[in-house]
C-alpha cells in the first residue's frame, strides 16, 4: 500500500500531518468549499469566516471539516481526518501530487485514517466517528422561501397567499433579523409583527412552518445601533413606544442576566469582550461552556411560545464587524467544558478546558446550536426541533442543519452549488444546500429558473436574497419561469416519501442523502470529476442543466438507466399539460435498473393529504429484478424510537410479460395504512407498463407487447 501517514512535525512553524496518496487518486471532501466536486490540486484553511459573496479564490468559508475522503484508482478508499479545532489549512494535492497535507496552528494533532472498500463504507464510518443526524421533522423536507427580510406582517401574508393561489408548493417561511426589536435577541418589532403568535397560528393553519432567526451578539449598550433605520420609532404613538419598550425590558432580562451570571467571553486581560455586529456593540455567550448553554437555552420557552417551529442561528462564526479579522481575537478567552472526557475516560478538568478563541473558534458555532437544540427541546420536548446554523464544525450535523451562506447570483454559484452539497453530504452533514437563485445580487429569471429546477432535489431546499437584491420569490420573473418553478417543487413533493426514506437511512447509517455520481461506480475513473449530475439515494440520477445553453453533455454512469417524468398535475394553475418532461429548463430523471423508489401525490405542503395512492416507480434489472424500500412514522414526534414506524421493502421480479412487486415488513409497528399502490415500469425506449393494487398485496403488471 502506497499511502503512509507521515508525522511531518512543524511546516513552516507550524504543527502538519501529510498522508501520501496513489496515482490516480481522487480527492474529496473538505467540508464546505467553493469549486469543483473533485479536490485535488486545491487549498483551502478551515477556519469559520464571514465570507459574503465569496468566489472561486475564497480560503475559507462558513465551516471547518478538516477531513479528506480519498477515492483510489481501483474504487477503494480511505478517509483522513485532522483532530484538531485549530485553523488548519487542508491541502489535497496542491503542494505535490501525491501528498494529503493538514497545517494547523497549535499543539501537534492526532491524525485518523479509515479504511472501507468503498467511499460509501469510509462515509458511513465517518457517521459513526462523528455522530449521526437526528430524524428531522417531515415538514422540514419541504421547500423554504426567505429574504432579508420578510416585514412586515402583511408582506408574509401575501407571500403565503401567493404560494397557496399559484398552486406552488412551500411549507416554510423564515424571518430574518429585521423582524426583532433593534436586532435585540428574543424580541419582536410589534410595529411590524404586533401579534406573532396570531400570525405563526393562521400561517400554520394554512400549511405554513416558520423559521425565525437568533444570532450569537447580544446588544450590551442602550445607544442605537448604526445599523438601526434613520427613522426607527419617531412617528410612534404612546402605546407603541410601550409595547417596544415591554420587548426592551425583555431583552435586558437575558443581557443583564447573562452579565451577572458571567456568561459571556472574555478578553485575555478577564474583562468581557465587547465586539460590533447588527446591534451595534455586543457581548457574546462563551457556548463552549455547559453551564452557558444551560442558561442559553430556556431563553428559547417564551420565544417558542409565540407558535415558533424552527431556529435560524446566523453570525455565529462568530461574525464581528470593523475588524480585519472579521471575528474576535484570537487571544480572547473560553472556560470550555471541565466534564469533556479524555481518551484516557478521565474528566478533562477546568485547566484543560480554559483555552483561547484561536482554540474554540471553530466549534463556536457548533456549541452555540448545540445549546440551541438543547433549549428548544426541553421547551416542546414531544416535538422534532429544526435548527439551521450558518457556522458548524465536522459533527455539528447532530444539532442542525446548514447552508452555503451569503452566495451570489450567478452562474458559478449555479454550478457549484452542487459540488458544495455533495463535499458536505462526504463531510458527515446530510442536511444541507445553497440559498437557490443567490443571496448577493440580482441575477435573472433564466438564472433562477435553472436554479430551482435542480436546487428543489436539494436535501436542503430552500429560496433566498439580501437586503437590496429584487424579489426572488417563484414568480417574480413572470409566468415561465413561475411554471419551471411549480414543476420543479411539484416533483420534489412527489419525490417526498423517497426523501424521507433517505434522511431515515441517513439517521441510522450516515450515508448522504444527495450522493455523486460516481457512487454508481466508484471504478469508473470517467466519473470522478461528474459534478452536472448527482444521485438521491443510489438509483435516482438527477442530470442538471448547469451552463446558461444547456450545452454541456454529462458523463452517464454505466448500466441500465431508464428515463422517467411526471404527469402534470390537472385542476391546479399549471399551464404545462402531459409530461412535465417538456420544460426544457427541468433536469432529466433517471432510475437505475435493479431500483424501486416510492413516490406519492402532489400536495401543497407536507402531509396536506394521506398518501394515497403510493406510487412505485419501477426499473427492472438484465435478470428483471428490482428492489427499493420505503420508511414511514408520523413525521413528527419521537414514537419512532420506539418503534412507531414502518420500514417495507418492496421487491419486483418479471417472469415472462408479467411483472409482480411485493411488500415486506423489515421493521417497526406502525400498521400498514389502507391505501391504494400504482405501479410504474419503466421500460426500453421510454416506455412504460401501469398496474395497480393495494397496499401489503401482490400486485401484477402486464407488460403488453415486450
Amino acid at each position: 500500500d502506497d499511502e503512509t501517514a507521515i508525522p511531518a512535525g512543524p511546516v513552516g512553524g507550524r504543527e502538519a500531518a501529510i498522508v501520501r496518496i496513489e496515482a490516480g487518486t481522487s480527492l474529496y471532501g473538505t467540508g464546505e468549499a467553493a469549486g469543483p466536486l473533485l479536490r485535488n490540486g486545491r487549498s483551502i484553511i478551515a477556519w469559520n469566516t464571514d465570507a459574503y459573496g465569496y468566489g472561486d479564490e475564497a480560503p475559507s468559508l462558513y465551516k471547518a471539516h478538516p477531513w479528506v475522503l480519498a477515492v483510489r484508482a481501483d474504487g477503494t478508499a480511505f478517509g483522513v481526518l485532522a483532530d484538531t479545532t485549530y485553523r488548519c489549512t487542508i491541502d489535497t494535492a496542491a503542494t505535490r501530487a501525491d501528498e494529503i497535507r493538514f497545517v494547523a496552528d497549535g499543539p501537534s494533532f492526532p491524525v485518523i485514517v479509515i479504511e472501507g472498500r468503498t467511499p460509501q463504507e469510509v462515509v458511513q464510518e465517518l457517521g459513526r466517528l462523528t455522530g449521526l443526524i437526528a430524524m428531522p421533522p417531515k415538514w422540514a423536507l419541504g421547500y423554504h422561501q426567505c429574504r432579508y427580510s420578510y416585514f412586515p406582517e402583511a408582506r408574509v401574508r401575501e407571500i403565503a397567499r401567493n404560494f397557496r393561489e399559484r398552486d406552488i408548493p412551500c411549507d416554510i417561511l423564515w424571518y430574518d433579523i429585521d423582524y426583532m426589536e433593534g436586532f435585540r435577541v428574543f424580541t419582536f418589532n410589534r410595529e411590524h409583527f404586533p401579534d406573532p403568535k396570531k400570525l405563526n397560528a393562521d400561517l400554520l393553519a394554512d400549511g405554513f412552518h416558520n423559521v425565525w432567526m437568533i444570532n450569537p451578539g447580544i446588544k450590551s449598550r442602550e445607544e442605537p445601533s448604526p445599523n438601526d433605520p434613520p427613522d426607527a420609532g419617531a412617528k410612534d404613538s404612546a402605546e407603541m413606544k410601550a409595547a417596544r419598550e415591554a420587548e426592551r425590558n425583555r431583552f435586558r432580562a437575558v443581557r443583564d442576566s447573562g452579565k451577572a451570571q458571567g456568561m459571556y467571553v472574555t478578553r485575555a486581560d478577564g474583562t468581557v469582550y465587547e465586539g460590533e455586529v447588527w446591534p451595534g456593540w455586543c457581548f457574546f455567550p462563551d457556548y463552549t461552556r455547559p453551564d452557558v448553554r444551560a442558561w442559553w437555552g430556556p431563553w428559547y420557552q417564551d420565544f417558542m411560545a409565540m407558535g415558533i417551529t424552527g431556529v435560524w442561528n446566523d453570525m455565529n462564526e462568530p461574525a464581528i464587524f470593523n475588524v480585519p479579522s472579521k471575528t474576535m481575537p484570537e487571544d480572547n478567552v473560553h472556560l470550555g467544558d471541565p466534564g469533556l472526557i479524555k481518551p484516557n475516560g478521565q474528566a478533562q478538568g477546568a485547566e484543560a478546558a480554559k483555552g483561547t478563541h484561536a482554540r474554540y473558534h471553530n466549534v463556536y458555532g457548533m456549541l452555540m446550536i448545540k445549546g440551541t437544540r438543547e433549549g428548544i427541546m426541553a421547551t416542546n420536548p414531544d416535538k422534532r426541533p429544526f435548527v439551521l446554523s450558518r457556522a458548524s464544525y465536522i459533527g455539528g450535523q447532530r444539532y442542525g442543519a446548514s447552508w452555503s451562506g451569503d452566495n451570489s447570483a450567478n452562474w458559478y454559484h449555479l454550478e457549484t452549488s452542487i459540488s458544495m452539497v455533495l463535499n458536505m453530504g462526504m463531510s458527515g452533514q446530510p442536511f444541507y444546500g445553497p440559498d437557490i437563485g443567490g443571496f448577493a445580487g440580482n441575477g435573472d429569471g433564466r438564472l433562477f429558473q435553472r436554479w430551482i429546477s435542480f436546487g428543489a432535489f436539494f436535501p436542503f431546499s430552500r429560496g433566498h436574497t439580501g437586503k437590496d437584491a429584487i424579489d426572488k420569490e417563484p414568480w417574480a420573473f413572470g409566468p415561465e419561469v413561475e411554471e419551471t418553478s411549480r414543476l420543479a417543487l411539484q416533483r420534489r413533493y412527489r419525490l417526498m416519501p423517497h426523501f424521507y426514506t433517505l434522511f431515515h437511512e441517513a439517521s441510522v447509517n450516515g450515508m448522504p442523502v444527495m450522493r455523486p455520481t460516481f457512487f454508481a461506480d466508484p471504478t469508473d475513473p470517467a466519473l470522478r470529476s461528474e459534478d452536472d449530475s448527482f444521485l438521491l439515494g443510489d438509483g435516482l440520477l438527477v442530470v442538471a442543466k448547469c451552463v446558461p445553453d444547456s450545452s454541456r453533455v454529462v458523463v452517464m454512469p454505466k448500466g441500465i438507466w431508464r428515463q422517467f417524468d411526471f404527469e402534470v398535475p390537472t385542476g391546479t394553475r399549471n399551464t404545462t399539460k402531459g409530461r412535465d418532461g417538456q420544460d426544457p429548463e427541468l433536469p432529466t430523471l433517471h432510475l437505475r435498473g435493479g431500483t424501486i423508489i416510492p413516490t406519492g401525490p402532489v400536495m401543497e405542503y407536507v402531509g396536506e393529504k394521506p398518501m394515497d395512492p403510493l406510487t412505485l416507480i419501477v426499473s427492472l434489472d438484465a435478470e428483471g429484478k428490482a428492489s427499493g424500500t420505503l420508511y414511514e412514522d408520523a413525521g413528527e414526534g419521537f414514537a419512532y424510537r420506539e418503534g412507531e414506524f414502518l420500514l417495507t421493502r418492496y421487491e419486483a421480479t418479471r417472469v415472462g410479460t408479467t411483472v409482480t412487486v411485493k411488500a415486506t415488513t423489515v421493521d417497526g409497528k406502525m400498521a400498514r395504512p389502507a391505501r391504494g399502490v400504482v405501479v410504474r415500469v419503466l421500460l426500453d425506449n421510454g416506455r412504460e407498463a401501469v398496474g395497480r393494487g393495494t397496499d401489503g398485496g401482490d400486485i401484477r403488471v402486464d407488460l403488453p407487447g415486450v
